[in-house]
């Protein structure tokens, strides 16, 4: 049964579940030694991503970012969480929710610094540490939540224990706006040579916010939030995943507006485009056999959007 993935904002329900999860997650130790977590399993999922070159020779092009399997990668990485969610909370129907944040984008500055999202009932507010919110660290409480892995200046995952740390709109202005997400949503192609970050014409290059004039979108909301939102580790802060749910949810939007559009580049590409050809298996670090980028394309038996009709 597929489940509907809904704006975080406007379901105080979901919310609530969203943040319940994230808690379960982050004290289900899994490592009892370095007091790791299924949730801090995917902060060391999505860093060692980043870190593998796609093929091996590329040094900027890695198995999640900077070239066309960033949607796909990150689709899977949402799929994966989901049922971890719907396993702690146990609740089948659960399904991640996203954040507007180009509705964000469309107020002042000061008013996005002061979306509801940064609440006390929400995600919290900016901070190092983040001291409001469900996700508030407490040096005395040893049931806070805590910062557990963190990559060091050579991109090499180490242990640490703090608070979370955001800075919200302190390293950029502004979040993306509606029309920023639209235009991408409108380029017809969704990638092209050279396959990396130079294109200002490809939908999946813009969207992930490389051009034009990045940072844009996904990345610069990255930047908007910034402290642990701006390393590979992202995915230490909550609002990783809100982030990654509104960009798949433009995604999705494109792949409505353009519907004969392929994926590129096909099977066909040389294997100097290893990890990002349709037929590619996704990066993964569990057990079993990752899905294909073909996998991704089509997950309306998993999913789907309340809405997509504000990004066309």
């Amino acid at each position: 049964m597929a489940v509907t993935r809904t704006n975080i904002l406007n379901n105080t329900s979901v919310r609530d579940k969203f943040i319940e999860g994230v808690l379960r997650l982050k004290r289900e130790i899994i490592n009892p030694t370095q007091q790791t977590s299924t949730w801090d399993a995917f902060v060391i999922w999505h860093q060692r991503t980043m870190m593998k070159m796609t093929p091996p020779t590329q040094s900027s092009r890695n198995a999640a970012h900077r070239g066309p399997v960033f949607l796909p990668w990150h689709r899977f990485m949402l799929i994966a969480l989901e049922r971890q969610f719907q396993r702690v909370l146990n609740d089948s129907s659960f399904a991640l929710p996203y954040w507007s944040w180009h509705a964000d984008g469309d107020l002042t500055p000061a008013k996005q610094r002061q979306s509801a999202l940064w609440k006390s009932n929400c995600l919290g507010g900016s901070g190092n540490p983040v001291t409001t919110g469900p996700f508030a660290f407490n040096a005395n409480d040893p049931n806070s939540f805590r910062i557990r892995v963190e990559a060091n200046s050579s991109g090499n995952l180490v242990l640490t224990n703090r608070g979370l740390r955001r800075a919200l709109g302190q390293d950029i202005a502004t979040l993306p706006t509606t029309a920023r997400a639209r235009a991408a949503v409108a380029l017809a192609t969704y990638d092209e040579p050279n396959w990396g970050t130079a294109s200002s014409t490809t939908f999946r290059n813009v969207a992930e916010g490389w051009q034009p004039n990045g940072p844009g979108l996904h990345n610069r909301v990255h930047v908007w939030v910034g402290g642990d939102m701006a390393p590979g580790t992202s995915p230490n802060d909550p609002v990783f995943y809100l982030n990654h749910c509104n960009a798949d949810r433009m995604w999705a939007a494109w792949q409505t507006k353009h519907p004969s559009s392929p994926y590129l580049p096909p099977d066909s590409a040389p294997s100097s485009l290893l990890g990002h050809r349709l037929g590619d298996r996704l990066e993964s670090m569990f057990s079993g056999t990752p899905p294909r980028i073909r996998d991704m394309l089509n997950v309306s038996s998993v999913y789907t959007y309340d809405t997509v009709a504000d990004l066309i």
